[in-house]
């Protein structure tokens, strides 16, 4: 059990279960403006981080408004007594006219900007959407919020994998261009800790407490 001090914000960062989408090989981007449900799998992964973190002393659970994470996270807040409130703020990328479709047909159809943002997806964006720096730009100042507003408390969070890979590029010294390096499975977490007005990564994507379901 992780233990609190009143220098301190503990935050686990989860990703959100999978929904159709997620599970489609190749998945499809679902950026904002697919909102769908989680899929069976993606509940069960929703479950089982809710049961893994039954026993933590978890103050707040937050998520972004969209329906995945919403559902994510309130399998973890219900276990708790706890409500969720949600942050615009951590919505995910906007993908813009790449939404809904797969990389592999994204190469073929749009090979010049397919490959400006495979190169640097900080600088160039996704086709009519986001670059990964204005995403990282106004995730960030969220996530700092949370964690000021909780010292000596455990938060949750639930978010997206774009967004949640923009805070840990920033924690590991990377790229933004470099995000496909770090891993965010479906239902996936990440221990940070807040002191002193900076981030520390403790734990990077952990998925044991999925066993079977986390495809």
């Amino acid at each position: 059990m992780i233990q609190l001090d009143d220098r301190t914000t503990w935050m686990i960062l989860v990703r959100h279960g999978s929904t159709a989408n997620n599970l489609e090989r190749p998945p499809r981007l679902q950026g904002q403006g697919l909102d769908g449900p989680l899929s069976d799998v993606g509940l069960e992964q929703a479950q089982r981080t809710g049961a893994w973190l039954a026993d933590q002393p978890i103050a707040a659970v937050y998520s972004s408004p969209m329906l995945r994470a919403r559902q994510t996270a309130e399998a973890i807040a219900t276990l708790r007594g706890l409500g969720v409130e949600t942050v615009d703020a951590l919505t995910e990328a906007d993908v813009g006219q790449w939404e809904g479709r797969p990389w592999t047909e994204i190469e073929r159809d749009h090979p010049a900007e397919y490959q400006a943002f495979m190169t640097d997806a900080g600088a160039n964006p996704y086709l009519g959407g986001e670059t990964l720096r204005q995403v990282r730009d106004r995730a960030r100042p969220a996530f700092e919020r949370l964690m000021r507003a909780h010292l000596g408390q455990l938060i949750v969070v639930v978010a997206h994998n774009v967004v949640n890979r923009t805070l840990l590029a920033d924690q590991l010294g990377l790229p933004l261009g470099a995000y496909r390096a770090i891993p965010q499975h479906n239902g996936g977490a990440n221990l940070l800790r807040w002191r002193d007005g900076a981030f520390k990564l403790l734990t990077l994507n952990s998925v044991l407490h999925l066993g079977d379901a986390g495809r």
